[in-house]
């Protein structure tokens, strides 16, 4: 769908890579000053855990920028989620984050997802957002790193 109106184009479709791009690099331009931060203050940071035959038992996604490592996936495959894995997971992004000098951590969990866990790991929550599909709830949380 496209809409026009006196010389100015809007237009509404799928993911878009290439604006992702643009708006991120327009948000370092106010991010940045506003943080005192710079680019080399943020990273990407995986974790994966394989079994014996190279299968993914999980892993989980993250960022790390000014001090806090923002935690954006952590999944553990059904057959395995009692086994510690995903413990192991945070544990090692969390070890990873202190390496790159981050004190902090935040991650959010649906309710019908893993918010005992994250509780079970020091986590503490620090609100909600209501409307999840299914009247379920996104749980956010915080933990002190250092």
């Amino acid at each position: 769908m496209e809409i026009q109106r006196t010389g100015a184009a809007l237009s509404v479709g799928h993911h878009d890579a290439e604006l992702d791009a643009r708006l991120s690099s327009g948000l370092d331009e106010i991010n940045f000053p506003a943080t005192g931060t710079t680019a080399a203050d943020q990273g990407t940071l995986s974790v994966k855990a394989v079994d014996e035959a190279g299968e993914l038992i999980g892993g989980l996604s993250a960022w790390t920028w000014g001090g806090l490592l923002g935690i954006e996936m952590l999944w553990v495959r059904a057959e395995s989620r009692r086994d510690g894995w995903g413990a192991r997971l945070l544990l090692a992004a969390e070890e990873e984050a202190r390496r790159r000098g981050c004190d902090r951590a935040s991650v959010s969990s649906f309710s019908f997802q893993a918010p005992e866990f994250y509780r079970r790991q020091g986590y503490v929550e620090t609100g909600r957002t209501l409307g999840i599909p299914g009247g379920a709830e996104d749980v956010h949380f915080s933990k002190e790193l250092s």
